[in-house]
C-alpha cells in the first residue's frame, strides 16, 4: 500500500484593493516577490482553517494578472495536498464553500478586499 500521494489543486481569485501594475507580472521582481509572499502567507493561513488543512502541504503563488478594473489584480496559486485512499477525497465544492465562508462571503483576505465573484476552485 502506497503512502500519501501528492496532488494538486489550483486557486484563483482578485483582489479589488490592489492595484495592477506591470512590474506584477514580472517575475523576480521586488513588487512580485513582496506580494507573492504576502498572498501565500494569506492563503496558506486560510487552507490550514479549513477541512482539509492537515493535508495541505503548501501553496505557491504562480503569478499575478490585470483584473478586470484597472485597480484589481488577479491571483494564481498551487496547492499541494496529500491524498490517500485512506483520507477522505478532496472535495473542491465544500473547500469552495468553507473558503467563501471563511472570507466573509469571498470579500475579505486579511486587509484585501476580494472580488465576491472571483474565487475559484479547481481540484
Amino acid at each position: 500500500n502506497p503512502g500519501p500521494q501528492s496532488e494538486h489543486f489550483t486557486l484563483n481569485f482578485t483582489i479589488t484593493n490592489l492595484r495592477f501594475t506591470t512590474d506584477l507580472e514580472t517575475p523576480n521582481s521586488a513588487k512580485f516577490n513582496s506580494t507573492k509572499k504576502i498572498m501565500r502567507h494569506y492563503v496558506d493561513r486560510l487552507l490550514q482553517k479549513s477541512s482539509i488543512g492537515p493535508y495541505v502541504t503548501g501553496c505557491k503563488v504562480t503569478g499575478f494578472r490585470s483584473g478586470k478594473n484597472r485597480d484589481d489584480t488577479g491571483v494564481d496559486a498551487v496547492c499541494s495536498y496529500k491524498n490517500n485512499i485512506s483520507l477522505a477525497t478532496f472535495d473542491r465544492e465544500k473547500v469552495y464553500h468553507e473558503l467563501s465562508t471563511m472570507t466573509n462571503g469571498v470579500t475579505k483576505l486579511g486587509h484585501y478586499t476580494v472580488d465576491k465573484n472571483s474565487l475559484y476552485v479547481n481540484g
